[in-house]
């Protein structure tokens, strides 16, 4: 069998050995009696016409090239395609992808830190280089509260340094929310003015009303167990303010000096 080479003919063995196309992926001669694929100058037996990352024969199937690399129409996709954060692999065109910071997520891979769950549509938070679904960073970082010990996820009160929920934050007679309000502090328990004035507070030794030192009443005298408000602080008989003034006790009654003199 012969062929013809530059218009002579040319045996079947010589040609393969002197004449014919090499195989760019074996390097061997393509022989005539076997078939040959070229693109753009390039030559290859049929056989050995594969894609350079999967190996999957390409002489039917659609291609690409990279770099002079020829590459199934998926491995390409592939070498193009961002790369997961999360798995590493390639992020294919069409597939649901979380970008953030730069960086690119397949939507199963975007997980919370915590609990491992794809973060799906729901919102997140991120600490350093981590992110977190809501409930599991106020479960991490979140101030706890002082009182039920639970995370406090919005506003609340600060107390003596430490935190508290709003709704935690009450009288320890009545239960009212103190947050906004006047309070006073007992023995390490916190009161509204209304049962601090019915439960702890001392009465005034003149008018018999609570003591609270809110208002008008804030100074106080005390003598031998007994206590006024300052402006209560009379003169049993002539109503003369002894406040800062030399008085005289006559039972449970004081009198000013002079009135005390008269006795």
């Amino acid at each position: 069998m012969f062929v013809r080479s530059e218009g002579r003919p040319v045996c079947v063995r010589c040609h393969t050995k002197f004449c014919a196309n090499s195989c760019v992926e074996c390097h061997r001669p393509i022989s005539v009696e076997t078939k040959e694929l070229s693109h753009k100058g390039r030559y290859w037996h049929e056989e050995c016409f594969r894609c350079a990352k999967c190996y999957k024969p390409l002489a039917k199937e659609p291609f690409n090239t990279k770099d002079d690399r020829i590459m199934c129409v998926r491995c390409c996709s592939k070498e193009d395609a961002p790369c997961c954060h999360g798995c590493y692999k390639s992020i294919l065109a069409g597939a649901e992808t979380v970008v953030y910071k730069g960086k690119s997520w397949h939507d199963e891979c975007f997980i919370c830190c915590g609990c491992k769950q794809p973060m799906g549509s729901q919102s997140f938070l991120s600490k350093e280089s981590d992110v977190y679904c809501t409930p599991c960073y106020d479960e991490k970082f979140a101030k706890r509260c002082f009182s039920c010990k639970k995370p406090i996820t919005s506003g609340g009160v600060n107390y003596q340094e430490q935190p508290w929920h709003s709704h935690c934050f009450v009288c320890s007679s009545c239960s009212k929310p103190l947050a906004g309000s006047s309070f006073t502090n007992h023995q390490n328990q916190v009161f509204c003015v209304d049962c601090y004035k019915s439960c702890v507070a001392k009465k005034c030794n003149g008018c018999q009303n609570p003591i609270t030192g809110f208002g008008k009443g804030v100074n106080v005298v005390n003598f031998e167990g007994s206590s006024w408000h300052e402006y209560c602080f009379n003169c049993k008989r002539c109503s003369l303010s002894l406040a800062n003034k030399r008085f005289v006790a006559k039972g449970r009654d004081v009198l000013c000096s002079d009135c005390g003199n008269k006795e």
